[in-house]
This record gives C-alpha cells, structure tokens and sequence, in this order.
C-alpha cells in the first residue's frame, strides 16, 4: 500500500473535480540565456538529465491510485509502472519574433490544459524560439504534489549552482512488485496513528488544543458573517487562460519597505491593492471595502523544508482598494498586517484542516468547497514566494528570469503569484480568458502602484487616473 495522501492535498483534487473550469495545477516558466553551446539544450539530454534527478524528488515518479477519491476511501501516492519521460518532458518552438507577448499567450494556452490523472501529475516542455537566442523550461505541476510556497516544483530538479556543475546521480529505487493498487479506507491504520497522536498531543497541551478549536470556529464564524464583497473579479469563468507579467527590482522594493517602514510583503500587498483598484476604476467600479485576498502560509518545519504535499495554512487580508491614497494605503496594509500576526487566523485555519483529516474523504470535499470552491471567502489569491538570491543555472545556461503562475479557484478570473529571485522581483498574473480580459490593465495598474510608493513624494499620486492619463 502506497502512502496515504493528506486531506489537504486531497482538497485540491476535488475542487478540481467540483468544477470543470477550475485547474488546480502551479507552474513557472524558467527563462534561460544560451547554452556555452548556443540555443536551447537538446530534449535527449533534458530527459536524460531529468532521469538521472528524479531520485531526489521520488513523488514525481508515482502517481494517484485513482483518478478521484471515494466518500469513504482515501487516495494513495503509488509506484508509475515504467514511467516514460516522453510523455512528460515535450519540446516546441515560440512563433516568431518570440517576444513577451508571444511568450505570454503560449505559456497561457499551456496552463490552460489540465494534467492527466493516469499518469505523475507534472509536465515540462522545452521552449525556444525566444528572442535573443533565450529558451525557457515550462512546468506544470499538480497542486496535491507541491504547494508553491515551501516545496519543489520539477523544473527546479535540473537547476544548478554554477554552469560546469556535473549532473548529479539520483537514480530511481526500484519500486517493489503491489499487485493491489487502489485506496485506502478511512480508518487506514495510518489515520488511527494520526488521531492517537492528536489525542496525546491533547492531552498533554488542552490548553493550546482549546485554543486551536476557538481559532477555528472564530474563523468560520467571521467569514460566514462577513463574506468578501461582491466584486467584477468573481463570477462564472472559463477554462481558458490570459497570462503576463510585471518585474520590480528588488532592491526598490526593500528600499520602499525600509523607508515606509512594514515587510518586502507589506509592499507587495499595497501594490497589489493599488494595481487591483487601478483595474476596478477602469471598469467603472466603485472599489468595494473590504475585498479579501487569501494568502497561502507555509507551516512547514525546517527538517521538512523540501518535502513534498502541501503543509500551508491561509490567511484572508482584507486589501484597502477603496483608499485613493497611496501613502493611506500603505499604512493600512501594514496595520492589518501586524494584526494578523498577533490573531488566531493562521491557527484557527490550520486547526480546520486538521480537523478535517481525522474524518473520511467526504468531510475533505464539502470543507474544499465551503472555502474555497466559491467566492464566500475571498475575492482572489496572492502568494508571495522568496527565491534563491544567488544566480542558477541549468546546461551552463544562466536562468534570467522566473515567471511564476498561481491556479484559479472556482469563480475567480485573477491569481497573482509573485516570486523574487537574483534581485528581480516578477509579478505573473493568471487571468480567466473572458472573464479578466483586461489583466494588461492590472499590470499597468501594479507599475503605476509601485512608482507611487517608490517616489520620495508618494503624495502627489494621491489623485487617481484613469488607464489613458497613467500611461501619458
């Protein structure tokens, strides 16, 4: 019998399940310069590298037991027969002139095709046909096998340190013979473990388990009565995909955090606020109070900083979009943000999940689509991964960007996923096709946002614009 999977990764397939034009897959796209040799490496020795890593990350040689979870049976992690790299690692070429926009509208067709659940739940495709002699790893990653915030996605398999960095050897054990491959049922030994160890760890700490408890129904009851306001940036969306991207130098940024005081994620939030305000304007809306970001927060202990599955909890940020300010909204980010830190969100949100993982598949799926299969809790996602500060490389190629994507949830048109790396700071936007066909002007949005908290006289940005007067 394979290893069970927990209820949170087990949440994600079923709010995929739950809706058809929901994909729960994370992705990047990893932006090199030329190989020593020129051009892009030969798709051989990218699969051949590939094999010779997958070792280090075995989960992405298994795959599901099942296609879906059971009400009463749980999903396992089981040993891919003979898994053949051709169909995960694909080569295709950018049209010409292979630009950004180019870029863009490729990786968005690509992200906007679900994984296929018979098979490990990732693909990378090869790229080039990108200006300057560039070529690029794209990846595409299920959400129940890595969480985006303190996992691996599998283009980060092939990344090095230097560029004559040998091929390190992390061949594949050898999977044992299991003529039975299926699920396990609810009270799989493995969970009677679990809820021992949660009834010790009651037990001997009832004052911090009290605590968890009225966390978590402090949480649910919050949300039920205050849901996210009604916004243009929920509603019915298609299975289609728009995608770009804004950079900031991340040395800006750290001098807007030092001179205005908060965290580099305070400045992240305020210009988020302030980009998503610039799109809710040009709409003719009026921004509503209140709109709710979810912020997924990773609890993972360092011993397990590399693991795989998801081990996140969620905070919901209420993002000031009808403060015209941008010196105001600033501050108010940075007040909600240290009151966050001494609340019971992240507590009670972990303390939810937990819960549910002593309970049977069934208990996993209505608690996915209480908070996240619909609007009810929030307007949108933002997460904010820091990256390696040191400069990677892969087949001697330096990496010069990294251009991360967040999944949609039921109802949402915008993700933002943001992610530094060697001093650049990217902000890549997934976007419903239809639904946020304006994402451009979120983009402009999060510039103009930016320049205004960049400005030693941020106060003279205090008077709104519309798209056509920012851009002049």
């Amino acid at each position: 019998m394979g290893e069970q999977l927990s209820m949170l990764d087990t949440m994600f397939l079923e709010l995929e399940q739950d809706d058809e034009n929901a994909h729960m897959h994370i992705g990047a796209a990893l932006v090199f310069d030329p190989t020593p040799d020129g051009g892009p490496p030969d798709i051989d020795d990218l699969r051949a590298s590939m094999r010779a890593r997958l070792g280090l990350l075995p989960r992405f040689a298994q795959q599901l037991s099942s296609a879906h979870a059971g009400p009463l049976t749980w999903l396992t992690w089981e040993p891919a027969p003979d898994i053949d790299l051709t169909d995960h690692v694909h080569r295709a070429t950018l049209p010409a002139p292979g630009s950004d926009a180019d870029l863009h509208e490729w990786l968005a067709d690509f992200w906007s095709h679900r994984l296929d659940r018979h098979r490990p739940l990732w693909e990378m495709t090869l790229l080039d046909g990108l200006a300057d002699g560039r070529w690029a790893l794209a990846t595409k990653t299920h959400h129940c096998l890595v969480d985006g915030v303190g996992s691996l996605d599998i283009g980060h398999l092939l990344l090095d340190t230097s560029p004559d960095a040998p091929t390190p050897e992390h061949p594949l054990p050898q999977a044992p013979a299991d003529e039975h491959r299926g699920g396990s049922f609810w009270l799989s030994p493995g969970l009677v473990l679990r809820g021992a160890r949660a009834g010790l760890g009651a037990a001997l700490h009832p004052r911090e388990s009290l605590a968890r408890a009225r966390a978590a129904i402090e949480l649910i009851a919050r949300e039920e009565i205050i849901p996210a306001p009604p916004s243009s940036l929920n509603g019915p969306m298609t299975g289609t995909r728009r995608y770009t991207t804004v950079h900031l130098d991340l040395d800006e940024v750290k001098e807007v955090k030092r001179r205005l005081g908060g965290t580099v994620n305070d400045v992240v939030l305020s210009v988020c606020a302030g980009g998503l305000r610039h799109l809710l304007l040009a709409r003719g809306e009026t921004p509503p109070e209140g709109l709710r970001a979810q912020i997924p927060v990773n609890i993972r202990p360092d011993e397990r900083e590399h693991a795989l599955g998801n081990e996140l909890s969620s905070l919901f940020v209420e993002l000031p979009v009808s403060e015209h300010d941008p010196m105001t909204r600033y501050r108010t980010v940075v007040e909600r943000a240290e009151a966050l830190k001494h609340g019971s969100q992240r507590k009670g949100g972990k303390a939810i999940i937990d819960l549910a993982d002593m309970g049977p598949p069934l208990a996993g799926a209505l608690l996915a689509r209480s908070m996240f299969g619909g609007t009810r809790m929030f307007n949108l996602t933002i997460t904010n991964v820091p990256g390696p500060t040191q400069r990677l490389f892969a087949f001697g190629a330096p990496l010069v960007d990294v251009q991360p994507l967040v999944p949609l949830f039921a109802d949402h048109a915008i993700g933002i996923a943001v992610v530094s790396y060697a001093g650049t700071m990217t902000v890549g936007l997934n976007a419903d096709r239809l639904a946020a066909s304006d994402v451009a002007v979120l983009a402009d949005g999060l510039r103009r946002s930016f320049d205004e908290l960049r400005s030693p006289r941020g106060q003279r940005f205090s008077r709104d614009t519309t798209p056509t007067e920012a851009a002049t």
